[in-house]
């Protein structure tokens, strides 16, 4: 039976409820947490340093990405110093341009060769993948985040994509491909399967994962109907 802990990719927890963090970064098969402004917003997060920092007091041996917040480049280099500062796990999430399209690979490099741990995030385009890898230093450990879950949802099959960009990356030897978006638990295998370094799950599909992974098929069909028939009975439909 197939289980999380017989992949070779690495599995990263995405969300931003603490509790669910907190118990997620203790399961030895998470092996780093990443997060980002939507997560936070919807969790009701209003003071980000705070929740980062508190975050941080526990989650100190595993990595953990944090995103900058902001369209004006400058700020976005002040902001990503900051979040860089607050551990030696710290990746900082910059997105491939700000929010009005302007690009942030200059920035990106910039960092880099700075020695900024960085998770370059938002990529949808094998030209974004290959400006990224022209400009990140070789030195310093980085994270490039592929959207797959996106590209899918457009109805184009991410997996080619994936494998270019692994082959993109290449030269980039402390660069690791992360398959971001993912929206089922098929998807964790298929990034394994295409070689991805990491693969950033949503806590609800871990669940979902821990749970239904390599269950037998012929169980879950019994389990289907059971629950159709349990349904009908809650419901007292009669003919």
């Amino acid at each position: 039976m197939t289980s999380l802990t017989d992949l070779n990719v690495k599995i990263y927890a995405d969300g931003a409820d603490k509790a669910g963090i907190l118990d997620l970064y203790a399961q030895p098969y998470i092996k780093g947490l990443t997060t980002n402004p939507t997560l936070m917003n919807k969790a009701g997060i209003k003071d980000y340093e705070a929740f980062s920092k508190d975050i941080l007091e526990t989650v100190t041996s595993k990595p953990i990405s944090l995103e900058v917040f902001t369209d004006d480049l400058d700020e976005m280099k002040r902001q990503a110093l900051k979040i860089s500062s607050w551990g030696d796990n710290v990746y900082t999430k910059i997105p491939i341009t700000n929010s009005v399209g302007d690009t942030c690979v200059p920035l990106i490099q910039e960092l880099s060769s700075e020695g900024v741990k960085l998770n370059v995030t938002a990529l949808l385009t094998l030209k974004q993948v290959r400006d990224v890898a022209a400009v990140l230093n070789p030195n310093v450990p980085s994270v490039v985040s592929v959207f797959a879950g996106r590209i899918a949802d457009t109805g184009v099959d991410p997996v080619p994509m994936m494998q270019a960009s692994i082959a993109l990356l290449a030269e980039q030897p402390n660069a690791e491909l992360l398959w971001a978006s993912v929206r089922e638990v098929l998807n964790i295998l298929q990034a394994d399967a295409c070689g991805c370094a990491i693969v950033t799950v949503p806590h609800d599909i871990l669940s979902k994962a821990s749970r239904m992974l390599g269950q037998d098929l012929t169980e879950l069909s019994l389990d289907t109907v059971k629950m159709f028939a349990n349904d009908a009975q809650a419901a007292g439909y009669t003919l």
